[in-house]
């Protein structure tokens, strides 16, 4: 058989998941010297060592058989322990599940409450990672743009409710959002749970940058404005808060009583994650709150030097994010965010997202990570504003 014969033999849903817009930019400057990198969504800090540490003492104690598959009990209870201290009540460690990174959360997540003919509406720009997880568990993507102004990206709730049809089975929320920078107010979450209340649907909720936010105290959350019990399924991850990008550690949060199918899926996709990670894991959570603090106070700076030097130029359309850490910006006269990317790879020796890459909204937009040490951003802030001065 030939290449397209083949692929013409694939279920439709593997078949058409989409290519990553922001690696076609990564693979246009792949082997070129000096390109500063802010195209991916992780800082440029290791793991700590207190963390590797943990790690590296379960694997001399001989932790590397099979193990449990909603995750070891130390971890369960880690977990349970932070989001007491965070969100100040009790949590029972049977609503946690640890899953093999974030994305899996997410995939486990859509398969759990969307299926085929079923729709799942999404605030977009967004991760495209969301999108693609829902169209390959056989249901649709239904986008909902978030509208740009001069203060800054704001839903519509009436439009995103008005989104919702008779097959719809959930609402996708990631606040603080990537790649906008956009945060739930909790007017915006109790509004959204009452109307999913009453309409019977789900709440995927993707709380992954909460610990990124720049107003004063923390972002809103759902789990301030609904019950244990409720129809919100939580997804996070190790990647961001813990600079654990590469360990592909994440976990979900939901009601104990959902245990057994969460188990089973993640039973037949990864068998559990590897017990010396989870002792990383456990780690990060009772002993990384400095790094936490250090992590955010880089991003704060970031967000200072980026949204400062931009718009100094009077050339871009941009406003300061609340939350995450990401800028998605425009520049004046510049439509294409595809071919511009690839320019500025080119001509500035600086790598960013397409903005088009996450969807509707994102068009004409370029996505840039400022979780990152200060001299390696004003070096790019650098490159970028003397880009734009010569045109």
């Amino acid at each position: 058989m030939n290449t397209p014969d083949l692929i013409a033999a694939l279920r439709a849903e593997a078949r058409e998941a989409p290519d990553s817009g922001i690696f076609q930019v990564i693979d246009h400057a792949r082997g070129r010297d000096g390109v500063l990198p802010l195209w991916v969504g992780e800082g440029d800090l290791p793991t700590p060592g207190f963390i590797a540490d943990a790690a590296s003492r379960s694997l001399e104690h001989g932790e590397t058989f099979y193990t449990d598959q909603r995750g070891i009990p130390a971890l369960r209870k880690a977990l349970a322990r932070y989001h007491q201290r965070f969100y100040g009540r009790e949590f029972p460690p049977e609503r946690f599940f640890v899953t093999g990174s974030g994305m899996q959360a997410v995939q486990i997540a859509a398969r759990m409450v969307a299926g085929r003919g079923d729709e799942v509406v999404v605030p977009t720009p967004s991760w495209p990672n969301i999108a693609a997880a829902v169209s390959i568990a056989g249901a649709r993507a239904v986008s909902v743009p978030l509208e740009f102004a001069g203060r800054g990206w704001r839903l519509d709730l009436e439009r995103l409710f008005a989104a919702v049809g008779p097959r719809t089975r959930a609402l996708f929320i990631n606040s603080p959002a990537n790649p906008t920078g956009w945060t739930a107010t909790a007017d915006d979450i109790t509004a959204i749970v009452d109307f999913c209340d009453r309409r019977g649907l789900w709440i995927i909720a993707d709380e992954v940058y909460h610990r990124f936010h720049y107003a004063d105290g923390r972002a809103a959350s759902f789990y301030d404005h609904t019950a244990p019990d409720q129809r919100v399924l939580y997804i996070n991850t190790f990647s961001k808060n813990w600079a654990m990008t590469g360990w592909r550690v994440g976990w979900i949060s939901a009601p104990p009583a959902l245990g057994q199918v969460i188990e089973n899926l993640i039973q037949y996709s990864t068998s559990g994650v590897a017990v010396f990670m989870q002792r990383a894991a456990v780690a990060a959570l009772d002993n990384g709150e400095q790094f936490i603090g250090e992590q955010v106070g880089r991003a704060r700076q970031g967000r200072e030097i980026v949204c400062g030097r931009l718009a100094a130029t009077g050339r871009t359309r941009l406003a300061e994010p609340s939350g995450a850490f990401y800028l998605l910006f425009g520049i004046e006269g510049e439509n294409d965010a595809r071919v511009l990317a690839l320019r500025l790879v080119d001509e500035a020796r600086i790598g960013l997202a397409p903005g088009d890459a996450f969807g509707l909204g994102g068009e004409g937009f370029l996505r840039l990570c400022f979780a990152r040490q200060a001299s390696g951003l004003s070096d790019a802030m650098d490159r970028l504003t003397g880009w734009l001065a010569e045109r």
